[in-house]
């Protein structure tokens, strides 16, 4: 028996009133595959279907094959599963267990999901994109068209103020995880990062001498589980059993992950996130967590992702730590500190904020939404983002130019990959390239399959998919699966190999603001974006003129090349015309200072020729100057330290009061130029001009009348200290604001102070005598009670002209050394 079978009956009832119902259920307490068979016999059903979305495949396909074996079938009778790559379901199926784009494509065919009762949202507190994008799609379909279609969210540690808040009034059923203790060790490991393998085997080894069972070692990528494979490889005892667990492995590979270790064996299961939730891994009693984890975010500014590593959240450590408790007492090592531990965040930011929203953009124009305010969103895309999505789809033709989905975006919708990918597939089609774009969009749509150490050259991928060059060392599972997905793309017979100039024409069709022209004789490149790219050195395709770039790694100022193909602008310039353009423009010249009025032909960014024409006219300069600040960047104005308080001050407050105040950051700031600085412009011809401006007074026209006023009392300057001082604040500081001033000028006053009408504490810096930090607190109250006599034993022997009073809150605050009597 497991915990959810104590609250299924509540469960039952609660969905047979509600239509909606939240169930909150630990690790371990057997949701995913108890929850779905006991709505079968639900009355509310009508022998209508049930749908259960999972966030991978791996746990979409073993949930299915759990739950079939429970009643004594295969996958594909009473329940299936349905993957991009992967279907088992039949006539007879009456659970669906899918990946979460497949739910946005059934009810983008029928909003209604007449041949669904219900639609369960598995592991909702990963918050993937689809997840969101899926629970606000059934929630339209379930208040407009189908009121009797039940929605159950589960997950097992949810932030669920922001759930509840969309969902409105709905029952709350919460479950205990399974009753097995996980004893929790901290190791920490100083630069983690750096010395990952070294310390995770190190940590291994260890384990297998002090501990019994299987161990799962949570790892951030599939980089790092090889290394430490290839670490472990000579030095593992006969009897235990190395697997690597990720989700470009083949099924097959995947099962025997999972499955319990032969007798007389254990594992070692080097796991990326996928191992996360969702999974029992047989016989593990044991979790080493290295506590990194990789995502990809999204820059909208580059329009690129970047793979960040970093710490994981709260909520996901205690998901791992979980995996060591599912059959029996377990041990979860930590490769941190608990102080660490206290430090990390409580949940991992949900993707929507995160993500490349272009799939979603597209989605939305398909349900025929062009606004994100149109709908109720938990957390709404950020406006950024969701504007270079726009602006992508548009460039490509996929959305018209009021937003509305065209007859081109509805075709690559059907084809199940990003909309880039699918433009170029389309295009390809029309080219008679149909076989070489779904191959291209097949590699590029998994990681990698030679790495960076090969070249930037898709046309060495291309070969190695067309077998034509040897392909050791290489994954063939994830060969295989490649492979598969090109078929499944073009649906027809195989291509022939293309050449390098082809590989690249496809290519700029899914990538045209990626086109890049070569710097001088460098392997630098300008991108059609404006943005900067380079290859290494020593990549053969620096040789080339054009490319095209379709793997970067974001960084901002100059992204590296991972993938590219060279181009002819003459193909380019026949395929794609629109991205051509001729005009007049005004334009900084960083060389002269100034800005110069020319007559330019242009591939998006790229300048391909130019003619110096007359005198800009000022209001041409003006905006010229507001472009060469966009370029520079704003640490190029002239910042002083009160205006960079200003901001701080502003920035607290908008945090603490978001719709009354303005975001003042300098991602809000670029984006609102013409609005606060283009005023202060009239009359500046040249660069030098702007270093007069007084940059305070632009940034306060931000602010009305009433947010002027109030911004002195919400966020004052100064503070009031019991000598009568007026101290200054530094909003700018770490955790600020901060007052720094001598501990005996704050005897007398007990309580901290607060800005942000009560909200924010100041931060105190207690100094010496000699103005040196003593100690820092947000608490004075508790600062006088408790840390103060050892305060005052350290301080009144080195100090002994200076007043230690015993009780600090009735003693005279003063600055300088004891009074005379």
């Amino acid at each position: 028996m497991l915990p959810i079978d104590t609250i299924l009956p509540r469960l039952q009832q609660a969905l047979t009133k509600h239509p909606t119902v939240l169930l909150q259920a630990p690790p371990g307490a057997g949701k995913t595959t108890k929850v779905p068979l006991a709505l079968l016999d639900a009355p509310w059903r009508d022998g209508r279907k049930i749908l259960m979305l999972e966030p991978r495949r791996l746990a979409a396909r073993t949930a299915a094959q759990f739950m079939a074996r429970q009643l004594g079938e295969q996958a594909g009778q009473t329940v299936g599963y349905r993957t991009r790559l992967d279907s088992k379901v039949s006539a007879e199926t009456q659970i669906e267990v899918v990946t979460e784009g497949i739910l946005t494509r059934l009810i983008q065919q029928d909003p209604m999901l007449d041949n669904y009762a219900a639609v369960l949202f598995d592991e909702f507190h990963e918050r993937s994109l689809h997840a969101d994008l899926g629970l606000v799609l059934v929630r339209e379909s379930q208040q407009a068209l189908r009121e009797d279609l039940r929605t159950l969210v589960m997950s097992a540690t949810l932030d669920s103020a922001p759930i509840v808040r969309l969902l409105g009034d709905v029952p709350v059923i919460s479950s205990e995880g399974r009753a097995y203790p996980v004893d929790v060790i901290y190791q920490p490991v100083r630069e983690l990062q750096r010395n990952l393998a070294e310390a995770v085997c190190g940590c291994i080894l260890q384990v297998l001498q002090e501990q019994s069972g299987s161990l799962l070692v949570f790892l951030p990528g599939i980089g790092e589980i090889r290394r430490v494979a290839e670490r472990l490889q000579d030095q593992l005892p006969p009897d235990v059993l190395l697997a690597p667990l990720y989700g470009n492995l083949q099924a097959a590979e995947q099962d025997s992950a999972i499955a319990p270790a032969p007798q007389g064996t254990r594992k070692v299961v080097l796991a990326t996130a996928i191992a996360e939730t969702s999974l029992t891994i047989e016989g593990v009693r044991v979790v080493i967590d290295s506590g990194l984890q990789r995502r990809a975010v999204f820059d909208p500014n580059s329009g690129m992702n970047r793979l960040v590593t970093g710490r994981l959240s709260k909520a996901s450590a205690e998901q791992r730590k979980g995996r060591a408790g599912r059959i029996e007492p377990g041990v979860c090592y930590r490769l941190w500190s608990e102080n660490e531990q206290a430090s990390l965040p409580d949940f991992t930011p949900p993707e929507i904020r995160e993500a490349d929203l272009a799939t979603l953009v597209l989605e939305l124009a398909q349900w025929g939404t062009r606004d994100p305010a149109q709908l109720e969103w938990i957390d709404p895309p950020p406006a950024a983002h969701w504007n270079q999505a726009r602006d992508l789809l548009q460039l490509l033709g996929l959305l018209n130019a009021d937003g509305s989905i065209s007859d081109n975006g509805k075709a690559a919708r059907e084809l199940g990959v990003h909309p880039r990918l699918a433009n170029m597939i389309l295009h390809g089609r029309r080219l008679g390239l149909g076989a070489a774009a779904a191959d291209i969009a097949a590699l590029l749509g998994e990681r990698d399959l030679l790495g960076p150490q090969e070249g930037a050259d898709l046309h060495e991928r291309l070969r190695l998919l067309h077998g034509e060059r040897p392909a050791r060392g290489i994954d063939r599972a994830r060969l295989n699966a490649v492979r598969q997905s090109a078929r499944q793309l073009h649906r027809g017979k195989p291509g022939t190999l293309p050449t390098p100039e082809q590989a690249g024409r496809l290519l700029a069709l899914a990538y045209p603001d990626r086109i890049g022209l070569r710097r001088a004789q460098s392997h630098r490149y300008q991108l059609s974006n404006g943005r900067g790219a380079s290859l290494r050195e020593d990549d053969p395709l620096a040789r080339e003129q054009w490319l095209v770039a379709a793997e970067l790694d974001g960084r901002a100022r100059e992204a590296l090349i991972y993938l590219s193909a060279p181009v002819n602008p003459a193909v380019l310039e026949q395929d794609q015309p629109h991205l051509f353009s001729e005009n007049e423009e005004a334009v900084w010249n960083e060389q002269r200072g100034t800005v110069v009025l020319r007559h330019v032909r242009k591939l998006g960014q790229l300048v391909l020729a130019e003619k110096e024409l007359g005198k800009p006219a000022p209001e041409q300069i003006q905006q010229a100057l507001l472009d060469a600040v966009r370029q520079k960047g704003l640490d190029s104005l002239p910042w002083t330290e009160s205006a960079r308080q200003w901001q701080a001050r502003v920035q607290l407050l908008a945090r603490e009061f978001p719709d009354d105040w303005p975001d003042v950051g300098n991602d809000a700031l670029l984006a609102t130029l013409e609005h606060w600085l283009l005023p202060y412009l009239a009359g500046m011809q040249r660069w030098a001009d702007l270093q007069r401006l007084e940059l305070h007074n632009a940034l306060n026209g931000l602010l009305d009348y009433q947010q002027q006023q109030q911004l002195g009392q919400l966020a004052p300057v100064t503070l009031t200290i019991p000598t009568g001082q007026q101290v200054r604040l530094d909003y700018l500081a770490e955790n600020g604001p901060v007052l720094a001033a001598k501990l005996q000028a704050m005897f007398g006053l007990e309580h901290t102070p607060t800005v942000a009408a009560g909200r924010v504490p100041v931060l105190i810096h207690l100094l010496s005598p000699a103005s040196r930090p003593l100690a820092v607190t947000a608490d004075l109250h508790s600062f006088w009670r408790n840390a103060y006599a050892e305060v005052r034993k350290d301080m009144r022997g080195r100090y002994p002209k200076h007043p230690w009073p015993e009780d600090p809150l009735t003693a005279k605050a003063q600055q300088g050394v004891k009074r005379r009597p």
